[in-house]
């Protein structure tokens, strides 16, 4: 009698438990198609824009509304952290897609200022550092929650660092905060990787962990993004 309960209350927990993994992976690969599709939703309204003048010059030609361009996706990461919880998952997917294309109009000048060869040699070394770091942070056992505070401070450096030498406009300055950016993000996507891991729950319902899903994907998104600009400054060939 007692084998047969142990043997049935160690079945119930293995299959809870392979329940539990396979909602993780299927969890995890909305999280990464996400980020995917914005990325390239990204890619293809920057490079529309680069390659018609008439958009460019509509878009940049006014220094104002260039500007509202550069901050208006900033606003809108705001506007979905905060406000999530409040939305039903369609409109916080639509939220998302709607950054990814003012992205795309943010982005649009490296297509102008960088040699298309070079922008893609960069982008494959981007995708090669986020999905190594990416796979370690959703494969390791080691507690990455110690990052956290250092990872956020340099982080914050490397804004202060960037509106100083908006001022100083040093070179030498701009690829030493090239070099920690890239630091900070490569370390900020295993941290985030496995910060988005942790807070899934099997008993969360479709719309929850559908909006769980897009913060993931938002996050890991500004984590390539920004690993794929601070390489950029590095390696980029310019025309």
């Amino acid at each position: 009698m007692a084998s047969n309960f142990n043997r049935n209350v160690s079945g119930r927990a293995a299959s809870s438990e392979m329940t539990y993994d396979m909602g993780l992976r299927a969890y995890m690969l909305k999280v990464y198609n996400f980020m995917g599709l914005g990325l390239g939703l990204t890619g293809l309204v920057s490079f529309i824009v680069s390659q018609t003048p008439s958009l460019i010059e509509a878009l940049y030609a006014n220094s104002m509304l260039a500007l509202v361009f550069l901050f208006l996706p900033f606003g809108l990461v705001l506007y979905l952290q905060f406000k999530i919880k409040d939305m039903s998952f369609q409109k916080a997917q639509a939220m998302f897609w709607l950054y990814a294309a003012l992205m795309g109009l943010a982005l649009t000048p490296i297509f102008l200022v960088y040699t298309g060869t070079s922008i893609a040699r960069v982008f494959f070394i981007t995708a090669g550092t986020f999905g190594s770091m990416s796979l370690y942070g959703y494969t390791t056992q080691r507690d990455l929650s110690a990052w956290g505070s250092f990872l956020f401070m340099g982080l914050i450096g490397i804004i202060i660092g960037g509106l100083v030498n908006i001022f100083l406009q040093s070179s030498a300055f701009q690829f030493a905060l090239s070099i920690i950016g890239v630091l900070i993000f490569t370390g900020l996507t295993a941290y985030d990787t496995q910060t988005i891991k942790e807070i899934y729950a099997s008993s969360d319902s479709q719309e929850i962990a559908g909006k769980k899903a897009i913060m993931g994907a938002l996050t890991l998104y500004l984590d390539f993004i920004n690993l794929f600009l601070m390489l950029l400054r590095l390696f980029g060939d310019r025309r």
